[in-house]
């Protein structure tokens, strides 16, 4: 029986979104344990800001929305163990209705969310190690779509779905899934507290989650060798009620 070993000493892992949020915290997290951390993001001065907060790590910047940034980003990279990504907020804008949809709009946070995802799986594939793992994002409107949000619903679904079938595609390198619910990244800060609360008031634990709590999920994924296509939800118990 092989020992699970809980480190990822000598591990070099890429967070694409690293900068601030969940990202931020899956590598904090992952230099803890004493991993290489790369955070990555498309906005330079946070990525600064990032790296100086995380001493040890290193920023590059990276555009997911155009695949020739996607594709010098993983070329100057070189060999990498881990990728997470954690681009983009998944809580979307406001609410809007099917026939106020502005769909140039929409391709746009396609661009981000799923192609973009979709290129750096291309990109990154080719380095990756072959006992590495690749951890995307969605979210729980996934399971408890709202009015307005069908499209936000449809695209964490559909990032699902891609994990489940790149799980077969790229094996051994072992592709999952993280479903956040709510959690205390700096949009939601900013959130009214009565609006937070309404919620998470119905959860099993009524609160939103920590970034560490939430990043604490990717890092199961990358260190447990066994678990590949899964989709690990993260929400106070949310699928439940």
């Amino acid at each position: 029986m092989t020992d699970v070993v809980m480190s990822l000493a000598g591990k070099r892992v890429v967070v694409i979104g690293g900068s601030s949020g969940i990202g931020f915290a899956v590598a904090a997290i992952a230099r803890e344990r004493g991993a290489e951390a790369v955070i990555a993001s498309s906005n330079a001065s946070r990525i600064d800001a990032a790296v100086a907060r995380l001493p040890g790590s290193t920023g590059r910047t990276v555009d997911l929305r155009v695949e020739a940034s996607v594709s010098r980003f993983f070329d100057e990279l070189g060999l990498f163990d881990h990728l997470v990504i954690t681009a983009g907020d998944w809580s979307g804008a406001a609410p809007v209705a099917i026939r106020d949809l502005d769909l140039a709009a929409l391709n746009e946070r396609l661009a981000l969310r799923f192609s973009g995802v979709l290129a750096a799986i291309k990109h990154g594939s080719r380095t990756i190690a072959p006992d590495g793992s690749i951890t995307l994002t969605s979210g729980m409107l996934v399971n408890r779509p709202r009015k307005g949000r069908a499209l936000v619903t449809a695209i964490g679904g559909a990032t699902e779905h891609l994990a489940r079938g790149l799980a077969v595609d790229l094996a051994p390198v072992r592709v999952n899934a993280v479903c956040p619910g709510l959690v205390l990244t700096e949009p939601v800060q900013q959130m009214p507290e009565e609006m937070v609360r309404g919620y998470v008031a119905a959860l099993p634990l009524p609160r939103a989650a920590s970034p560490s709590e939430a990043a604490m999920a990717y890092v199961y994924l990358m260190l447990n060798g066994y678990v590949t296509g899964q989709v690990l939800p993260v929400d106070g118990g949310g699928l439940l009620v």
